[in-house]
């Protein structure tokens, strides 16, 4: 069994949804964990309020008090790759991520995650992310250090004062003649089913990227891509929509059945740079992964 080594938190509505207890409203809020393991985890002591005081199953639901409980998995696996920080201040840490680790705990993973891997590497107990990454992507991640500064840093992320820049390969036929040709990509993304896939529809543009092809073989096709809004999945279906899929993608155009990592065929798409004003001291900041994606991947 695999336990968080940090608690995972969420905030309990301002409206209740129909519920006495915090356990029946876990419950609702988890459908995917059996009623159970909330019931054990509560009689293990791994639930608690903010004040550290114990949730049991006869604890009443409080609207809107926080929430705090450690994550486990039967078996956790190990991701084979290794992280590298690139730059570090009294702020910020800025971070590459490798392919198929996560930013943070979720579903199988609880200590496997880039920002716990972080959090033991420098002893910084406060580290959390800015923003996320998909777990099969690689590339650059900023983390907050400091708490009270932490919102200026947020606040560049809501209000879209982060300039990323993304590499990402895709198939074409040999006919394509590609090379700096440019494509501004604006349509609407909706959730789908699954519910963790997402899907371009008709309606106002909710999403909007622009992507240029930097380099190309016979076979493959080498885009950079710069997001301006910042939907899930959004740079996917954005390279879907013109015809490219992005090479090894297992979501996008066809949901492939699940299958374990393959470790020799990762996504290739690379969050390879960030740019913003740094809010604390008002220079200008500009992070890049210095290594590419390479041409001709299988």
């Amino acid at each position: 069994m695999a336990i968080s080594e940090h608690p995972s938190k969420l905030s309990l509505p301002q409206t209740n949804p129909g519920v006495v207890t915090v356990l029946e409203y876990l419950i609702i809020k988890f459908p995917y964990v059996d009623a159970q393991i909330w019931q054990q985890r509560m009689a293990d002591g791994k639930v608690h309020w903010h004040d550290g005081s114990l949730i049991n199953a006869q604890s009443r639901f409080q609207p809107q008090q926080r929430v705090y409980y450690y994550r486990e998995v039967e078996s956790e696996p190990c991701i084979p790759f290794k992280e590298s920080i690139l730059f570090q201040d009294q702020h910020i840490l800025v971070a590459y991520k490798p392919h198929f680790l996560a930013v943070t705990p979720g579903g199988i993973y609880v200590n496997e995650c880039l920002q716990n891997r972080l959090r033991r590497s420098t002893g910084i107990e406060s580290l959390q992310a800015l923003h996320r990454l998909d777990r099969v992507t690689a590339g650059l991640v900023m983390f907050s250090i400091n708490p009270d500064t932490r919102h200026d840093y947020h606040r560049l992320f809501e209000t879209r004062q982060i300039h990323k820049t993304y590499q990402a390969i895709a198939s074409i036929s040999s006919d394509d003649h590609l090379i700096d040709k440019k494509w501004d990509v604006r349509n609407r993304i909706v959730p789908s089913e699954p519910r963790f896939l997402m899907q371009v529809t008709k309606g106002e543009a909710n999403s909007h990227s622009m992507i240029r092809c930097v380099q190309q073989t016979t076979q493959q096709a080498l885009f950079e891509l710069h997001p301006v809004t910042g939907k899930t999945h959004q740079l996917r279906l954005h390279m879907q929509t013109l015809g490219w899929p992005i090479l090894n993608d297992k979501y996008y155009p066809q949901l492939q059945p699940q299958s374990a990592d393959n470790y020799s065929a990762p996504l290739q798409l690379l969050a390879k740079e960030l740019q913003f004003i740094d809010p604390i001291t008002q220079h200008s900041r500009h992070f890049r992964y210095d290594d590419n994606l390479l041409l001709d991947q299988k």
